[in-house]
């Protein structure tokens, strides 16, 4: 399995050599923020399974431990790496060639969804990470439009 993805541009191009660890979409203020939209689908890889093939990623420290790359020529959000999750890569499920090949299999941090963001019910929903034990569903997921983005 290779799956291919890159930056608007064309300017940045990678490759992953075997299917995502965990896919999700996320709704934390700093993913928003980062994406400039209402939520951000994220595949999440083994570093290793993941090389960038063309250019070089443009990197931003949005937090302590988070690093978060993108095309410095047009922007596109293209992954996020946490320091506290060593060898785990994420690529952003829109700048995939095929997004639809890895569609999202959980919400996370619904806490801080847009109240005019819908929950996709067949998903399960999670307040904040996606920990054993801390799925809401069946309960409605907090739509408070508020909180402190983490990721």
């Amino acid at each position: 399995m290779t799956a291919t993805g890159g930056c608007l541009c064309g300017a940045i191009r990678y490759r992953v050599s075997r299917p995502p660890r965990s896919t999700s979409l996320c709704h934390c203020a700093s993913c928003r923020r980062a994406a400039g939209g209402p939520s951000l689908a994220w595949a999440i890889f083994a570093e290793d399974d993941v090389e960038i093939v063309a250019g070089a990623l443009a990197v931003y420290a949005s937090s302590p431990g988070v690093e978060r790359g993108f095309c410095s020529g047009c922007g596109t959000s293209l992954s996020y790496a946490r320091a506290n999750r060593p060898g785990l890569f994420d690529v952003t499920t829109a700048s995939l060639d095929d997004p639809e090949a890895f569609p999202p299999t959980k919400e996370i941090w619904t806490q801080e969804r847009l109240s005019w963001e819908a929950a996709n019910r067949a998903l399960p929903q999670f307040a904040q990470f996606s920990a054993p034990g801390s799925v809401l569903w069946p309960h409605p997921p907090a739509r408070t439009g508020a909180g402190k983005g983490r990721t």
